[in-house]
């Protein structure tokens, strides 16, 4: 039996009666205007409940968070639980290019559409089991930091995208302190199980984003690609860095010729691995 097929059978096994539990207590879906999009079009099929939902953390941003650079979105300091702010990076259209692949790349029952999570709507945090944060490092209050620091030891998963270089890296190391003290992130291993969850994944290589198009191959002095993470007492992966790499934009430009298909189907790939491992370990 292969890697992929005893994957989706431990998915079903150990997860899908816990994950329809799920449907009948998370918000219903909502959509906010983002940095760059404000009208994309919704699937025909973004009602029909699923298993799975893509969720994107919400959060406020930090004012040097948004690529080691200040400010924290298009329309400058205002409230970011209205859109608008970095959190909405790429959003939506990364985030249902990337709905798409998982459905056609694994048997994960996946919702056509995201879900923008707020981590000060009561419990609704905890009826989602992996969180994607993007656009920038975060200005969380206490309340938030305990939110997310209870998330994270009750078996979420968090994924930290879309971060370039030394200062924004010390951000993430700095927000990850407050709410995991004492535990330090790593390079995560090639032989982890997160890098072969589905697909084998040993050589991941640069995803620049769609900017490279026009000549740069890296932001601020993020020059190598990592993927860091910080695990718990028994090994477990609980927070996911992505560094130096723009896997939101892999997603985001699947689909225009002039962006170059490896840096997306790689993009995509480690999406899917890490979904996958969210939800079997």
């Amino acid at each position: 039996m292969g890697i992929r097929a005893k994957a989706a059978l431990k998915f079903a096994a150990a997860a899908g009666i816990w994950l329809g539990t799920l449907i009948a207590f998370q918000m219903p879906f909502r959509e906010y205007p983002g940095m760059e999009y404000n009208d994309f079009p919704l699937p025909a099929d973004y009602r029909q409940p699923a298993e799975f939902v893509f969720a994107r953390l919400m959060y406020p941003p930090h004012p040097e968070g948004m690529f080691g650079f200040r400010g924290g979105g298009r329309r400058g300091a205002g409230d970011w639980t209205h859109g608008y702010a970095s959190w909405t990076n790429d959003y939506p259209r990364a985030d249902r290019h990337f709905t798409a692949a998982i459905r056609r790349l694994s048997r994960v029952d996946v919702r056509s559409v995201e879900q923008p999570v707020n981590p000060d709507d009561g419990d609704d945090i905890f009826n989602w089991p992996f969180l994607y944060e993007e656009g920038g490092a975060m200005a969380l209050t206490d309340g938030q930091v305990a939110k997310l620091r209870d998330y994270l030891q009750r078996g979420g998963f968090l994924v930290l995208d879309d971060a370039w270089g030394t200062r924004q890296q010390a951000l993430f190391e700095q927000e990850l302190q407050q709410i995991l003290p004492g535990r330090n992130t790593v390079e995560i291993d090639d032989k982890d199980p997160v890098f072969h969850s589905v697909f084998d994944l040993d050589n991941r290589g640069p995803i620049p984003g769609q900017w490279s198009l026009y000549g740069r191959q890296y932001l601020n002095d993020g020059y190598q690609p990592h993927w860091r993470g910080l695990y718990d007492d028994n090994g477990r992966l609980l927070v996911a860095i992505w560094l130096n790499v723009d896997t939101g934009d892999s997603w985001e430009w699947a689909d225009d010729p002039r962006y170059p298909e490896r840096y997306s189907a790689m993009g995509l790939r480690i999406g899917v691995n890490h979904v996958v491992y969210a939800l079997t370990h």
